[in-house]
């Protein structure tokens, strides 16, 4: 894990040999689980090194978040960004949330050996969530990497942010047009895009988009609508 440190003082993100530690069992879990489900293509140490733990934290570079924020990652899938996020980031509250039951079995077993006692695993679609009153405009941040296009993903998670927080797209690096076609989805949903944060991971030729859209009213009632719309037919 001594390219895992470097990487990360490359971004000016601190880690102690704890959370040095614990990157290296939920690599090992990865590795484990992986064998008989699939979670991820990429296996490889060095691989998942940048192209998971960096890649998922190197947001915290441009975006600064604030001590003892609360955040929700919809659709983590394999637990990426939130779990790297919140081994880097102990003081923020994350809720990981996936559709997936065998996906979210995984990520309690990674919580609970790792030791995260600030994260939570949620087993649901992002549509029936985010009608659920305990979790509907509760978050100060909604983070997702590489779910859906940026009309589709406004609508998963604009509803789980509550008025001046913000939810930040992990793209790549040609994100102009997208976010230009889903601008009047944002507004409709109660949001708006902010800025576009890039960066280039280290050592690498990864270019990377962050997108804030910054959450500026309530989102109606309505939205987002019933499972498997929001894919089918994107808000335009």
């Amino acid at each position: 894990m001594q390219r895992l440190q470097e990487k990360l003082e490359k971004l000016s993100i601190p880690i102690t040999k704890e959370q040095i530690k614990q990157f290296q069992i939920y690599y090992d879990l990865l590795v484990e689980w992986n064998q008989k489900m699939n979670l991820t293509a990429i296996t490889e140490l060095d691989d998942v090194i940048t192209k998971h733990f960096i890649d998922s934290v190197a947001m915290l570079s441009v975006v600064p978040i604030p001590e003892g924020s609360t955040m929700i990652d919809v659709g983590t899938g394999a637990g990426f960004p939130g779990i790297p996020l919140s081994i880097v980031r102990p003081d923020i509250q994350i809720t990981l949330m996936d559709s997936l039951n065998k996906r979210v079995g995984f990520l309690s077993c990674v919580t609970e050996e790792l030791g995260l006692q600030h994260v939570e695993c949620i087993h649901s679609r992002a549509e029936d969530l985010a009608r659920n009153t305990d979790y509907r405009e509760s978050f100060d941040y909604g983070v997702s990497r590489a779910v859906a296009n940026m009309s589709t993903l406004s609508e998963y998670c604009l509803p789980f942010i509550k008025k001046g927080g913000y939810l930040i797209s992990y793209k790549q690096d040609d994100v102009e047009g997208e976010i230009k076609g889903s601008l009047h989805a944002m507004s409709v949903l109660g949001g708006h895009h902010e800025k576009t944060e890039k960066l280039l991971l280290p050592d690498t030729e990864i270019r990377r988009s962050f997108v804030l859209i910054k959450k500026y009213g309530s989102t109606p009632k309505a939205y987002p609508r019933k499972a498997g719309l929001p894919s089918k037919k994107p808000l335009s």
